[in-house]
C-alpha cells in the first residue's frame, strides 16, 4: 500500500462512499432529536399521545440518545475528515444507542404506534457496521 507524504495511506474510493451515505443516514437521527427538543413535533405530523410519549423521556434518556446521535454524526463527519476520532465517535454513538434500546425494549413499554423494529435494527447495522469500518480505516493507516 502506498503511504502519502502526511503518513497516511491513501483514502480508498469506497470510505468517501461509507462516509457520505452514514452521514445522511445520521443526519436523520439529529433531525429527529433537535426537532423533539424544539418542540416540533406536531409540525413533523406526530399526534398528541405520540408527543406526550416523546415529551415523557427522562433526562438521562434524553442525553444518551443525544449521545447516540450525536456520535454518530460526528462518526460519520470524522471518517471523511480522516480522522481516528471517528473510531471513538462510534464508541460514543454504540453506548448512546445501547442506552436508549434498553430503555425502550425492558424498561418501558413503547406505544404501538410508536414501534418501528425495522428502523431500530437499521440503526443498530448502520452503528456496528461504522464502528467496524472506522475502525478498520484506523487499522490500514487511513485515519489519522
Amino acid at each position: 500500500m502506498t503511504i502519502t507524504s502526511d503518513g497516511r495511506s491513501p483514502a480508498p474510493i469506497h470510505l468517501w462512499l461509507v462516509g457520505a451515505v452514514t452521514l445522511l443516514f445520521n443526519s436523520m437521527g439529529i433531525i429527529s432529536y433537535t426537532t423533539t427538543k424544539l418542540g416540533m413535533l406536531a409540525e413533523m405530523g406526530l399526534t398528541p399521545s405520540q408527543i406526550a410519549f416523546m415529551d415523557s423521556y427522562p433526562a438521562w434518556v434524553s442525553g444518551f440518545w443525544a449521545l447516540g446521535v450525536c456520535g454518530a454524526f460526528a462518526g460519520s463527519v470524522l471518517l471523511l475528515l480522516r480522522s481516528r476520532l471517528a473510531v471513538s465517535a462510534m464508541w460514543a454513538a454504540l453506548l448512546g444507542l445501547l442506552v436508549t434500546t434498553i430503555y425502550h425494549y425492558v424498561l418501558i413499554e413503547v406505544p404501538a404506534d410508536m414501534q418501528a423494529p425495522a428502523l431500530d435494527v437499521t440503526i443498530w447495522a448502520v452503528t456496528l457496521f461504522l464502528l467496524f469500518y472506522c475502525r478498520r480505516m484506523a487499522k490500514v493507516g487511513v485515519l489519522r
